[in-house]
């Protein structure tokens, strides 16, 4: 996990240099596009480090799949309404918490909203597309699954790996509900298996984020608070919070094939 991390910051050394030269080339405007690149550079040395370890240990050691499909007795359609609709409801709870942080510095509010009302395409491409897929194979898929194969007690295998997704955000603002998130999108994969459906989970956040962000009326809306009135956005708290211990409610109720969670085997290359 440790090493993963360290590779994920030389990946993200890499992008800064890759933004920095497309800013001295393209100007102001070069910023912006150089997120295309350097996003996905960020997590391209974590990725080879994985691949090349897997093949290594694939020769003589058993593992388990990245990506699983355990839904029964739901189904598939149910199982991603039902995590669409988590995530929103869990993301609407987190929110509480993050106002009890200081004031967000200016240059990292004005950096998080380019990052949702700049240009389309560009926010869209990497908020909604590069962050579910690179991030979740990550927390999800390296960091969880390893833990979990690994034998550690699912509970901690799943607060460690929300960890590691608020660590990977680099700010208390975002880190908070990261890890909160990170709870939820944890015990969905334990549960079910399946990367994809995390991958649904967070681009129903971040492209809720992005669509938001796209609206005049919540441009300058920090929190849900500033948008709904005091009682009122405690009544919709409820009803979140209720939805959020339902839904969950309904994933336990997918029967574990293995203690370790849904996670199918794989057999080495030599047996």
């Amino acid at each position: 996990m440790f090493v993963l991390l360290g590779f994920l910051l030389i990946g993200a050394v890499l992008g800064n240099i890759v933004s920095l030269i497309c800013q001295v080339l393209l100007g102001p405007e070069g910023m912006e596009y150089s997120l295309v690149l350097s996003y996905p550079l960020m997590f391209l040395p974590a990725m080879i480090f994985a691949s090349h370890r897997s093949s290594s240990l694939s020769m003589n050691h058993e593992g388990v799949k990245l990506n699983n499909a355990h839904f029964a007795p739901f189904g598939a359609v149910v199982c991603a309404l039902a995590a669409a609709a988590v995530t929103v409801s869990a993301a609407f709870c987190a929110e509480p918490v993050v106002t009890l942080l200081p004031q967000m510095p200016a240059w990292l509010e004005e950096t998080l909203k380019g990052m949702t009302s700049g240009t389309i395409w560009v926010n869209f491409l990497c908020v909604s597309i590069f962050a579910p897929i690179f991030e979740e194979w990550l927390c999800r898929g390296m960091v969880l699954r390893g833990l979990l194969a690994k034998g550690l007690k699912p509970v901690w295998a799943i607060a460690l790996s929300a960890l590691f997704f608020a660590l990977i955000h680099a700010n208390p603002w975002q880190a908070l509900p990261a890890f909160a998130l990170g709870l939820v999108f944890g015990y969905v994969y334990y549960k079910t298996g399946s990367l994809t459906l995390t991958m649904l989970m967070h681009f129903t956040n971040n492209t809720l984020a992005l669509v938001l962000g796209h609206i005049d009326a919540f441009k300058d809306a920090e929190t849900w608070m500033d948008v709904i009135p005091g009682g009122a956005y405690w009544a919709v708290f409820a009803v979140m919070a209720a939805l959020t211990v339902f839904i969950l409610f309904i994933f336990s109720k997918i029967k574990l094939n293995d203690p370790k969670g849904n996670l199918d085997p794989v057999k080495s290359i030599f047996e």
